[in-house]
């Protein structure tokens, strides 16, 4: 009985491993981690975003289901803080939060402002997968 649940157990663990490598990854924007992925040519999102923007939290659940689509499975997604990284944003250009900017490797290839809707934001993500 004992070898069955860690059979099982192993089993689950390996299942619920290929999931997770199977989506997008979450990060917090860090300079470094940024740079890094955009010199391996990696597609990916920039979230400009903060904690009391009703805008924001209506993005994050879009983006929150990408955890789940292994459609965007080497897609990185860095949140960048709009009130603590100030400098970060404005550098990349951007006015206010609820900006989302998409790269693949180092050359931007879209950015929206304020867009909420599921198809916008994926149309927005697929000019970085390609």
């Amino acid at each position: 009985m004992r070898i069955l649940r860690l059979a099982a157990l192993l089993l689950f663990s390996v299942f619920a491993g290929f999931g997770a490598a199977n989506a997008a990854s979450f990060e917090k924007f860090d300079k470094a981690a940024f740079a890094a992925a955009q010199q391996q040519g990696k597609p990916i999102l920039v979230d400009v975003h903060a904690t009391w923007c009703p805008t924001c939290k209506k993005q994050e659940k879009v983006l929150g289901a990408l955890k789940n689509e292994a459609a965007y499975a080497n897609l990185i997604i860095f949140q960048l803080d709009y009130d603590k990284q100030k400098d970060v944003w404005k550098s990349m250009g951007v006015r206010k939060q609820s900006t989302l900017i998409a790269f693949k490797g180092s050359a931007e290839t879209g950015r929206s402002v304020g867009v909420t809707k599921k198809e916008e934001i994926h149309a927005l993500i697929a000019t970085a997968m390609k």
